[in-house]
């Protein structure tokens, strides 16, 4: 490879570098949702099939018992994934919950892109079953 060539590469991966360093170091502040989320109302009653959605698309970080350990929670970078169980997560609204679901931060993906909108509040449904737990 000539020597510019191999400028163009280093620069390029220097680039990604940063780019990917300042889109963690974005995600580890507070995530809050914003305002205009927090009156948003649920309508969905129950967990219809939340258990088996959480199953399929959140286990391998939040983990079986949804304290965010799971399998893959210590290879990824911060933020680590939340503990549904905390007060923290139980204290925020459905609508707090909603949008961060739907739109993800850091390795969270945006599930809107991925998920029906009932299927994303039933799965908060799903995380109030395990307050205490």
């Amino acid at each position: 490879m000539s020597a510019f060539g191999r400028s163009v590469v280093a620069a390029i991966a220097g680039v990604a570098l940063v780019v990917g360093s300042a889109a963690v170091a974005a995600a580890q502040g507070p995530w809050v949702a914003p305002p205009e989320a927090k009156n948003l109302k649920n309508p969905v009653k129950g967990i219809d099939n939340a258990k088996k959605l959480v199953e399929i698309n959140c286990v391998s970080c939040h983990g079986t018992s949804g304290h965010g350990d799971g399998p893959a929670a210590a290879a990824l970078p911060p933020p680590k994934p939340a503990n549904w169980t905390s007060e923290r997560v139980q204290k925020e609204t459905d609508g707090e919950l909603f949008w961060k679901i739907s739109n993800g931060r850091g390795v969270m993906p945006p599930w809107k892109d991925m998920l029906k909108e009932n299927e994303r509040w039933a799965i908060i449904n799903y995380i109030r079953t395990l307050k205490g737990k």
